[in-house]
């Protein structure tokens, strides 16, 4: 399920939740430190601010894939993390269902069906 946010209206309410039209939506993001070794500027997917060349920032890659990764600056970051849209894999993963132990399984499977 990814798609970058486009257009005015759904533009409006990704803002209103959050969520930059720039970032592709993503169940996780892998995020690291990164410095620009080409002179290369980019803008940041948080705010309307650039990053200029060879500046330390931070790239972000939705759901650990390279299409779709941004880079942003530290603090943008910082505080998209903090508000919680930037989920990282172990964050999503503890709000997943969580499948039964293998013991509980074989047990389940020595019973039978009921």
């Amino acid at each position: 399920m990814r798609h970058t946010i486009a257009g005015d209206a759904s533009s409006a309410a990704a803002q209103e939740r959050g969520v930059s039209r720039h970032l592709v939506r993503a169940r996780w993001y892998e995020t690291r430190r990164a410095q620009n070794r080409k002179p290369v500027t980019y803008t940041c997917p948080f705010c309307p601010r650039k990053l200029p060349a060879f500046s330390e920032h931070v790239l972000i890659r939705p759901e650990g894939h390279g299409e779709g990764r941004r880079h942003a600056h530290i603090a943008c970051a910082a505080r998209a993390r903090a508000a919680g849209r930037l989920p990282t894999h172990a964050e999503w993963r503890a709000t997943q269902p969580r499948r039964p132990g293998w013991l509980a399984r074989l047990l389940a499977r020595l019973r039978g069906p009921r």
